[in-house]
């Protein structure tokens, strides 16, 4: 099958971004540690990264300008969804680029967890990309139509489904977010379901694993990520599970989740309220009269403590960077001076 560019999700967004005819738009279908895999109206072709750049600085969904062999420049991605990669510096990890639907898949069993739900959906919001929760296994409870309006009551920019996805017939009701130069991302737990979506949207047969009765926690069955065709037309890009989910530079999307709560901060007696026990704190306010919950209010103040202290460690972490290459460029600066060129 031959694939035009708008097939794989070109738009006047990346046509404004390309300043050399002379290179090839492609979009990374896989990012492992020494190479680029991308895919383009003349096919499938593995790239490496400029000399200064490593692979770590793409993710699966970009799109990139090549001459064949090396990705000499990276689009800007139109939608970014990253996390804080592990480790005591919080850098960012970039987990899938452009974007338009992250599916945030949870069943309906143990697994289903407001608090992690809500940090979905900020990473989603932060990003720009619509959140849509996928609730699986809706066939092995009686009401699942209840998850499915807490989900949908965690913010208004929320949608959700419920679905078995052992059922194709299910599975194709996500075909309108997954059509013709759409692309969506599923991410959620180990054991959720991720790859029986993936196989049966994209018609593929990966190996998919079992579940553990007792705590409903699943095995790992994907191992990195790639962006799939689906047989609606468009692009399916699915991720190892995740229990944890760190944000990074998340702050506009924990806003956009609590947006109650954070037109309430504005209202603050003081610009630096800590909504503790400072006089004429609103949120404070809004706890003794009963109009916000407690249990919500907590998981706000972790996740903007949480996020205060990644973009300062993040700070940090570039500054370093930053200090880093200087001195790389004075030391290469002095090998050619000693050697006259």
């Amino acid at each position: 099958m031959t694939l035009t560019l708008a097939d794989l999700g070109w738009s006047p967004y990346f046509q404004d971004q390309q300043d050399d005819p002379a290179l090839h738009p492609m979009r990374l279908t896989s990012v492992t540690r020494s190479a680029l895999i991308a895919l383009g109206p003349d096919g499938s072709a593995r790239l490496k990264p400029p000399s200064d750049v490593s692979t770590g600085d793409y993710a699966v969904g970009d799109w990139v300008l090549s001459d064949g062999d090396i990705a000499v420049h990276r689009l800007e991605p139109r939608s970014i969804l990253q996390r804080r990669a592990s480790g005591p510096e919080a850098r960012s990890q970039l987990m899938a680029a452009n974007v338009d639907t992250l599916g945030i898949v949870t069943a309906c069993n143990a697994d289903f967890n407001v608090a992690r739900l809500e940090r979905y959906v900020a990473m989603a919001a932060s990003a720009d990309c619509l959140p849509l929760v996928i609730l699986t296994r809706a066939d092995q409870v009686d009401d699942p139509d209840a998850l499915r309006k807490q989900a949908e009551a965690i913010s208004p920019i929320v949608s959700c489904i419920t679905l078995d996805a052992r059922d194709v017939a299910e599975v194709a009701r996500l075909a309108p977010w997954c059509g013709d130069g759409q692309s969506l991302a599923l991410m959620g737990s180990s054991g959720v379901g991720k790859t029986t979506l993936t196989n049966g949207l994209t018609g593929q047969s990966l190996a998919t694993g079992a579940i553990r009765e007792d705590d409903a926690k699943g095995r790992h069955t994907s191992t990195s990520r790639q962006m799939l065709r689906t047989l609606h037309g468009g692009w399916l890009i699915d991720t190892p599970g995740m229990r944890a989910v760190p944000l990074s530079e998340a702050a506009d999307g924990i806003d956009a989740v609590f947006a109650d709560l954070a037109d309430l901060v504005t209202q603050c007696k003081f610009s630096d309220c800590a909504h503790e026990s400072e006089p004429g704190c609103a949120l404070q306010a809004g706890l003794k009269d009963g109009s916000i919950e407690p249990e919500r209010y907590a998981r706000w103040k972790k996740l903007m403590l949480e996020e205060a202290h990644n973009t300062a460690t993040l700070a940090e972490a570039r500054a370093k960077d930053k200090a880093r290459q200087k001195q790389i460029e004075i030391g290469q600066a002095r090998g050619r001076r000693k050697r006259g060129t």
